[in-house]
């Protein structure tokens, strides 16, 4: 995707110091666009866990390079196992951290220390270019919702959808899951308009949709969080679509936290309510997602204080609480399959189910 026309991955390996990555800084978006060069695992781990990178499918990637970066000083079994550890500790919802990880210890394990550097940078850069092409995939699978929305209106009017927080291209290393079908979408021609929930507290909605939508020049509409069950009753959403940072093998669907009334909402109004995702966002070892899936409980500062911009154009940090408020900060929540229309794969559509899921992944990967 582009920033100012030029065209960028969300991560990537310069070839003039081919031992780093760069990220972009994305606690800086929308008002700055900073790059940041990563050379270790320790500022990998300080750089997710900070949310300097985020999103499950780009969470994952950098942290298969931080894994190769705890290598170049000593590629023992040790410090492959320890880095792996501390790695996935980083952010314990996003079930792709945890793939990406165990992805690239199962590759490097049989390498000798001498070899693990090399290998792992090559499978690293594979896993790239894969999540690029199953995002590509999803957003073809994507596509075909909204073409038929738009066949059933008569090619009348507009398509109107409906997401919650940030699954767009800086949340992958390119294209995005839930934002890939509406580009798509929009790039052939269809008129869709997006209702952007702000997604408090972090507001990745209001600063990072918003601004990757208005970059690519697609018509949104910021909305606070509490707005989309108003919307629905009105008639004026067509669909709600988000992405997820984890799914149980019977379709249960952990997303940022506000997703499961936003399903709630749309199963009261018979809105279609669909979730796109890789398949390394299935955790296959889970089935029940409120009772197995560990939620997030971020710092209470993200409540009680919000970050924008002055009017002087710099920007500003101010407290939203009375002083001695406490605040609670759970980072998701889990929408069970029941209010699941379907979820969207890079292998096509299925039911929110484990025998949806089995029909597309037999072998459970």
């Amino acid at each position: 995707m582009k920033i100012n026309g030029v065209s960028y991955r969300s991560i990537w390996r310069p070839a003039d110091d081919a031992q780093s990555i760069r990220i972009f800084d994305q606690t800086r978006f929308p008002w700055n666009v900073e790059i940041l060069a990563l050379r270790d695992a320790g500022a990998v781990a300080h750089a997710i866990r900070t949310m300097q990178v985020r999103g499950a499918p780009l969470i994952g990637a950098v942290a298969a390079y931080g894994l190769v970066f705890a290598l170049q000083e000593d590629a023992s079994d040790a410090t492959l196992a320890k880095a792996a550890e501390d790695l996935v500790a980083t952010r314990p919802t996003a079930i792709n951290l945890r793939w990406a990880i165990e992805r690239m210890v199962r590759h490097l394990s049989p390498f000798s220390p001498a070899e693990r550097v090399a290998a792992g940078y090559a499978e690293a850069d594979a896993l790239c270019d894969e999540d690029l092409q199953v995002n590509e995939a999803i957003g073809r699978h994507g596509l075909e919702l909204i073409r038929e929305i738009w066949d059933r209106k008569g090619r009348q009017g507009r398509v109107n959808l409906l997401t919650h927080c940030n699954a767009g291209w800086i949340a992958t290393v390119d294209w995005g899951t839930a934002l890939a079908p509406i580009y798509m979408a929009h790039d052939e021609g269809i008129p869709v308009h997006v209702w952007v929930d702000e997604t408090r507290p972090r507001n990745q909605g209001s600063l990072l949709t918003a601004w990757e939508l208005g970059s690519h020049g697609v018509p949104h509409t910021v909305i606070v969080d509490n707005a989309g069950g108003h919307y629905m009753q009105a008639g004026e959403v067509d669909m709600v679509i988000v992405g997820t940072d984890r799914v149980t093998a019977q379709g249960d669907v952990a997303n940022k936290i506000g997703t499961y009334l936003k399903a709630l909402a749309a199963h009261d109004n018979d809105v279609p309510f669909w979730v796109a995702l890789p398949s390394s966002t299935i955790d296959w070892r889970v089935r029940d997602g409120v009772k197995d899936i560990p939620i997030e409980e971020r710092n209470q500062n993200e409540v009680l204080f919000m970050t924008g911009r002055t009017d002087d154009g710099r920007p500003g940090h101010v407290r939203i609480t009375p002083e001695n408020s406490p605040a609670a900060n759970p980072a998701f929540d889990v929408t069970p399959a029941r209010l699941v229309t379907g979820l969207i794969t890079e292998r096509g559509r299925c039911d929110a189910s484990e025998a949806g899921l089995k029909a597309l992944f037999p072998d459970g990967q």
